[in-house]
């Protein structure tokens, strides 16, 4: 359990916090509250710094979203929550880097699965600072959650997922997970070529969540040894997946697979969001074009406004075409941001899609083919030079 500050002159939501904390909680008054950490931290008088801050902001929220941004930029080990009205208080917490915002009357248990849900964040922070703490090979190391995101779609996030969970399949069999949380309009089956008996609601909603055993018997299984949690095919039932059980949903994955990927929906909606706060490596996609490049702008602003735009963040461009226009150095000025890898035009992609054969399984040798190996070098360690000396061994 977190060590919890809390700012606030409810003794009943000190009682409430305090309970949900298994009594790790140090409540201090909110009237005054200061505007630099380091004043709100004196008050304390603790040696240690508090794993999660807590602020009251039902009376002043302007001075609450003041000090949030504060601590979010000068004490990044540490995750701030909000208490006052969501509605107005989501978007203004999420631009101060605020991990959640919760109702002035949120129940103990609520507020223990909340400071449960920030407190697994932390831990997967910490250990993304220091990479040896991730080797997949100790027992009981976190697996990689590699998000692929895209601020539109028609990107190529789902051919961009795919291949990159084969290819990472094929370097860790039996180790690799691809999950399909565009929710409405998933087609990774398609891409697949999968008949799943269960999708992400069987999943979410059923007792996959707390027992491995029924969580393996969930998934979907790809001849090439990839385990996959299709989208729902009912776009009606989408909106039964909450974020929360997202959250639930990798943090269980994450526990039995090396490598979780993960297909988003286009933007950043709320189970995306969720998705990022267990990504420990997030891929961002843009087409060459001037209105993907100004939309990644805006996504990577905005991840980078709410702390999850790591260092282990790739920026892949897709559909490059030297005769467009535009220049990889343009899109990079006009993301404020290098561009890692780039992925050209190929009919081979629109073929692998019709036929459900993943292009690094159809067409090894094509271009695109070539670059998402460099991609997968990223998360493997392995150079597409030592891949083709490999197989020319063989």
């Amino acid at each position: 359990m977190n060590n919890v500050l809390l700012t606030t002159d409810s003794n009943d939501l000190q009682a409430r916090v305090m309970e949900a904390s298994d009594g790790r909680c140090i409540a201090l008054s909110a009237l005054d509250l200061p505007t630099e950490p380091a004043d709100l931290l004196a008050r304390l008088g603790h040696p240690s710094l508090p794993d999660v801050i807590v602020l009251d902001a039902t009376h002043e929220p302007e001075r609450a979203l003041a000090l949030a941004a504060r601590i979010d930029q000068d004490l990044p080990g540490t995750a701030v929550l909000l208490i006052g009205e969501p509605a107005a208080l989501a978007v203004p917490a999420m631009r101060v880097g605020a991990r959640d915002v919760l109702p002035a009357d949120a129940s103990a248990p609520l507020l223990q699965e909340t400071l449960s849900r920030v407190g697994s964040l932390l831990e997967r922070r910490r250990a993304h600072a220091h990479p040896a703490v991730l080797v997949p090979d100790v027992q009981g190391a976190p697996g990689r959650v590699i998000t692929v995101l895209s601020p539109k779609g028609g990107a190529g996030k789902t051919t961009v997922a795919t291949n990159l969970a084969i290819g990472l399949a094929q370097y860790a069999p039996g180790a690799v997970v691809l999950v399909d949380l565009d929710v409405q309009f998933g087609d990774v089956a398609t891409a697949l070529s999968l008949q799943p008996e269960f999708t992400l609601e069987d999943v979410v909603h059923g007792a996959a969540l707390r027992d491995p055993i029924a969580m393996k018997t969930h998934l979907t299984l790809h001849d090439s040894g990839l385990s996959v949690v299709c989208a729902p095919e009912n776009p009606v039932v989408a909106d039964s997946v909450t974020p929360e059980q997202v959250s639930e949903l990798l943090t269980a994955l994450a526990r039995q697979f090396r490598y979780v990927v993960v297909d988003t929906a286009a933007g950043l909606e709320p189970r995306t969001l969720a998705a990022l706060d267990h990504t420990t490596d997030p891929l961002l996609l843009t087409t060459f074009d001037v209105t993907g490049a100004r939309g990644l702008r805006k996504e990577i602003s905005t991840l980078r406004e709410l702390g999850m735009l790591t260092n282990a963040r790739q920026v892949v461009l897709n559909f490059a075409d030297p005769k467009s226009g535009l220049g990889v150095a343009d899109v990079e000025e006009t993301i404020q941001s290098r561009v890692d890898i780039t992925i050209p035009h190929s009919k081979a992609v629109t073929t692998s899609l019709n036929t459900g054969t993943p292009l690094l399984l159809h067409r090894p040798k094509d271009v695109v083919s070539k670059q998402l190996r460099q991609l997968l070098g990223v998360y493997t360690n392995v150079s597409e030079a030592a891949r083709e000396n490999r197989r020319s061994k063989r």
